[in-house]
């Protein structure tokens, strides 16, 4: 009797915890920290943060959220032509950043759109992965681990980001700074390999090539690109070597193994990070409070903003944290995601969020602050247009030195 009293009584556990999410629990409004700056400024100029600021009192809640939000031109596939699915949302000024447009003219098209006919006027940040060349294209990066020599390294991404910055792009999904420890994970080729002090040089090195030097105010020369650490963390540590499958790390093997290249990433002045797609033990990244608040941020001192990984919002629902997409944004954003890539959970289920008490306007705030301020050290409330320039774009790509 005993013993089919104690099966009944795990098959009602079973059965009762089947379906529900897991250990995260519902998101609560988002304290401030005690000295009224939650937010503290990547550059720590005053005069950009006092423009900061200015733009930030014109702006609604719901422009707001719109800066908090990507989405993606996909020309790749359809060639230079807005898609219908995104194109209300950029005549109303709310959108950030836009993926995959490429060309001066097409880019040109979006961001007078957004500066000359809205209400606000403010640029977009366009998006692209540049990850060994743009249209120069030189060996993975892999393959230049191999050879240790930084310099050229840093070269590389230096001359990818001329070119790329020559077609309307101001923002590059690199470097890839993943420690790969299993030649089975489909994207190992695009890091480092597997030695973190090897990984590290080279994320240092790919961030100065990209952005022109670690300090902010390099970030402003028109042949430079805002670079994106990625993926926040652990990503080549997936379970078989299999992509997007779950990490299991101790503290001590995470942090001396697989976090030193982000944080060389960022001392290196990176502006930007990118969240990965994978859970380490048991949380998903892009709703990992510890990972992306308390070590990036707090730990670490990152001032930048940090974007999801493509649709990567969206997935924490099955990834079994979320109950739907509104729940999964509120978990997103009160973790630390300031950039919704492509899903459209920001936009869609925020203020909602916010007047229901689930996400603070100031967290809204700290993140739209980090994006706008790296829209004006990139220059571009200053000249929307200074990285469109046809006759550059033809000296700039695929020629000699």
């Amino acid at each position: 009797m005993k013993k089919n009293h104690l099966f009944t009584t795990i098959a009602l556990m079973v059965f009762l915890g089947c379906g529900q999410t897991k250990g995260i629990p519902e998101p609560v409004q988002s304290k401030p920290l005690p000295d009224n700056s939650a937010w503290k400024s990547f550059s720590g100029d005053k005069r950009i943060e006092q423009r900061v600021d200015s733009v930030l009192k014109l702006m609604t809640l719901e422009e707001k959220i719109g800066q908090m939000t990507q989405f993606s031109a996909n020309w790749s596939i359809t060639g230079p032509v807005m898609p219908d699915n995104f194109q209300p949302y950029l005549e109303k000024g709310l959108i950030g950043s836009i993926f995959n447009a490429t060309s001066v003219k097409g880019v040109r098209q979006m961001q007078e759109m957004a500066v000359e006919k809205t209400r606000l006027g403010i640029p977009i940040l366009f998006g692209q992965d540049v990850i060994h060349g743009y249209k120069t294209i030189f060996p993975i990066p892999l393959a230049e681990a191999c050879s240790w020599d930084l310099e050229m390294i840093r070269r590389t991404a230096e001359i990818a980001a001329i070119e790329a910055a020559s077609d309307g792009i101001n923002w590059t999904f690199a470097p890839m700074v993943d420690i790969g420890r299993d030649a089975r994970w489909g994207r190992v080729m695009e890091g480092a390999g597997e030695d973190p002090y090897l990984g590290s040089k080279i994320a240092e090195a790919r961030v100065k090539g990209f952005q022109g030097g670690s300090d902010w105010k390099s970030l402003s020369g028109v042949t430079t690109l805002l670079a994106c650490g990625k993926h926040l963390a652990a990503y080549g540590a997936a379970e078989s070597g299999r992509d997007y499958n779950p990490a299991e790390l101790s503290e001590h093997t995470l942090r001396n193994v697989y976090l030193p290249p982000y944080e060389a990433a960022l001392k290196a002045g990176v502006g930007t990070f990118m969240a990965s797609f994978n859970e380490i033990n048991g949380v998903p990244a892009s709703a990992d409070k510890w990972l992306l608040t308390d070590v990036l941020r707090n730990e670490w001192g990152f001032n930048g903003f940090v974007v999801s990984d493509y649709t990567g919002v969206n997935e924490l629902v099955p990834h079994g944290v979320a109950k739907d997409e509104k729940h999964a944004a509120q978990l997103a954003v009160n973790a630390g995601i300031d950039m919704d890539m492509t899903g459209s959970t920001f936009i869609k289920y925020l203020a909602e969020s916010v007047q229901e008490g689930k996400v603070s306007e100031q967290t809204i705030d700290n993140a739209v602050r980090s994006i706008l301020e790296m829209k004006f050290l990139l220059g571009l409330f200053d000249d929307p247009y200074r990285y469109l320039d046809e006759k550059r774009a033809q000296q700039n790509t695929m020629t000699p030195e």
